[in-house]
């Protein structure tokens, strides 16, 4: 009579560890479904998204321009200074103001900050294609979060980075996501979603961590798939 409670009790724990992994990839299509198909998705080869950054009552013009996977280009203008961060085939450069503590002129970008930004390469977020990127994605449950339904998902990517989304309970699209931001527990919230050619983006995005309190992204313009110079992605030579 044990050994038969044993294996019922092993089955039913495989039954149930299958129906778990079966309810997070339930999830996951529903996201990327949320978002605009996967074939969509996969159609972006180029992405650039301009936006304003309220700092301090400043309002700051930021261009993000993306190739898929392979190169990124941020510049913002501060005090009539460009600010410009650029990832291109896994090395970065930038070039800060002296007012922001640089000496104006390009230079490498710090290790830490550059596996940061390498992460942007992929505008969509580790859920989508999770498999194939290499991935893992894990239910930590159904929660309430500022009185919403979420799930709560833990995503731990191929080098070994993790992160916890909150997924809207009903559009299953991404509310907040909690991660470690420059040494730092810090979150980004995710509103106002909007459609672009197909695809929805949040056009809202509050960063916020302890050191730095929150700083607000609005999104003004997103263009798909137009062409882009690779030229803006080289470090100036001196």
């Amino acid at each position: 009579m044990k050994t038969n409670s044993f294996f019922y009790t092993l089955a039913a724990m495989f039954i149930y560890a299958g129906s778990f992994a079966q309810t997070v990839d339930e999830i996951v299509d529903k996201h990327v479904a949320a978002l605009g198909g996967l074939d969509k998705i996969k159609s972006v080869n180029t992405l650039v998204t301009e936006r304003s950054l309220a700092v301090n009552g400043m309002e700051i013009p930021t261009k993000t321009t993306v190739i898929i996977g392979k190169s990124l280009r941020n510049e913002s203008t501060v005090m009539g200074n460009s600010m410009i961060q650029v990832v291109d085939d896994s090395k970065g450069w930038m070039i800060r103001p002296t007012q922001m503590g640089g000496t104006g002129e390009p230079e490498d970008m710090p290790a830490d900050l550059l596996k940061q930004q390498m992460s942007t390469l992929d505008p969509f977020g580790g859920l989508v294609d999770y498999k194939e990127k290499g991935n893992k994605v894990e239910l930590v449950g159904k929660e309430k979060l500022d009185k919403k339904d979420v799930y709560h998902v833990k995503v731990t990517t191929k080098d070994g980075t993790s992160y916890d989304e909150y997924l809207d309970g009903n559009t299953f699209l991404v509310n907040k996501v909690k991660m470690v931001m420059n040494g730092q527990e810090g979150e980004i919230e995710f509103s106002d979603y909007k459609e672009t050619e197909g695809i929805k983006f949040p056009n809202a995005m509050d960063i916020s961590n302890a050191q730095m309190g929150t700083i607000t992204f609005i999104t003004n313009k997103i263009a798909i798939n137009t062409p882009v110079d690779s030229s803006i992605f080289k470090k100036p030579v001196k």
